[in-house]
């Protein structure tokens, strides 16, 4: 992905050529990548629309998540095809600074997006029963998710340029003044991009395994007690009936309120741990890669120009993996609904219902 790509103050041919080893082999992956996040994303759009009767929290998130993913797809991947393709850049000035810009908000709304669905999670589980305002909680966290994106994409703009290669050849490329600069760039687009995300999720999940576990404490404690309340009223001599009904009653109550938590809370927790695996693994070894060598660990040879441009194509495989995860998670969930839905608009269903 030639977003955050460095590149050296001085161009050759030579050098440009490096850039471009085993085309023939990029543009199938890539090829590849963008029919595989095309499609995913918006099969998972489109199911959401179908079942959009299943109202959630949960879908908003996707729906974004998709979306922004879909950005990354057209902007990021499409545009690495064609530039691989042409070698050449055609989109002029304008296009340059614009589409650089555009590449980075699908990035970062990418990633925030996976840190909003974390914060909704762990306030799921922490606060289960304040619904007031969820939906209003769900939207600020969507609206500061590309806020962040836009914010933090607004460099692009200003760093991308388009430069001649020898004097006749156009490129859209970044160029920093001194070598020192670009540590900082990369260093800086590292934390933004993944540690910041990274800590902010690491934070939202130890927190929500805390809760999960205080919980099963108190459930099982709850249970224990309930048990020895149920023996006691049983084998008591004293007290009417209804006494005993009334005490049992109410201690299994009290246990239901302070029960575990439920299964597809569980089951939406681990899809999006899932989900934020996937992005760790993608996105590492782009930034250790560009972090060594831009601090000087990586010889500059043909092989490894090579290999760097390969690793920086794997980066958007976590926008194809988002929409996977999901279905792979829903799969029976939507097969379910689909079907009673199919079930409901059956003539026969009709015919029953206009009967009665």
């Amino acid at each position: 992905m030639e977003i955050f790509r460095r590149h050296k103050i001085n161009f050759t041919l030579h050098t440009l050529s490096n850039l471009f080893l085993f085309q023939t082999q990029q543009v199938a992956f890539l090829c590849f990548l963008f029919t595989l996040t095309l499609t995913a994303n918006c099969v998972v759009l489109t199911l959401i629309y179908l079942s959009r009767k299943l109202k959630s929290r949960m879908n908003m998130f996707i729906a974004n998540l998709a979306c922004a993913d879909l950005l990354v797809a057209f902007f990021s991947v499409l545009t690495d095809i064609i530039w691989k393709l042409t070698i050449q850049w055609y989109a002029g000035h304008i296009g340059c600074k614009l589409i650089k810009f555009i590449q980075a908000v699908g990035t970062y709304g990418s990633t925030y997006a996976l840190v909003a669905l974390s914060i909704d999670r762990l306030d799921a589980i922490a606060r289960p029963m304040s619904m007031r305002g969820k939906t209003r909680r769900c939207r600020i966290l969507i609206g500061l998710n590309w806020s962040c994106a836009i914010v933090f994409s607004i460099p692009m703009l200003l760093s991308y340029n388009l430069q001649l290669v020898d004097g006749h050849m156009p490129q859209c490329w970044m160029e920093l003044p001194e070598p020192w600069m670009w540590k900082v760039y990369i260093t800086l687009i590292a934390t933004l991009l993944l540690i910041i995300p990274a800590l902010i999720i690491a934070f939202c999940y130890i927190f929500i395994v805390i809760v999960i576990w205080r919980r099963s404490s108190l459930s099982l404690n709850a249970t224990n007690s309930a048990e020895h309340t149920r023996i006691v009223s049983k084998d008591a001599p004293s007290g009417s009936p209804s006494d005993k009904r009334k005490r049992v009653h109410w201690t299994e109550c009290n246990v239901s309120s302070r029960g575990l938590i439920p299964k597809a809370k569980i089951k939406t927790i681990k899809m999006t741990f899932v989900i934020v695996l996937a992005f760790v693994f993608c996105w590492s070894p782009y930034f250790v890669y560009d972090l060594l060598d831009v601090y000087g660990h990586i010889p500059r040879t043909n092989e490894m120009i090579a290999v760097s441009t390969f690793i920086q194509s794997l980066a958007p495989l976590n926008s194809a993996a988002n929409p996977i995860i999901y279905m792979l998670f829903n799969s029976k969930m939507y097969k379910k609904y689909f079907k009673n839905k199919k079930h409901q608009n059956s003539p026969i269903t009709s015919t029953a219902r206009t009967n009665v």
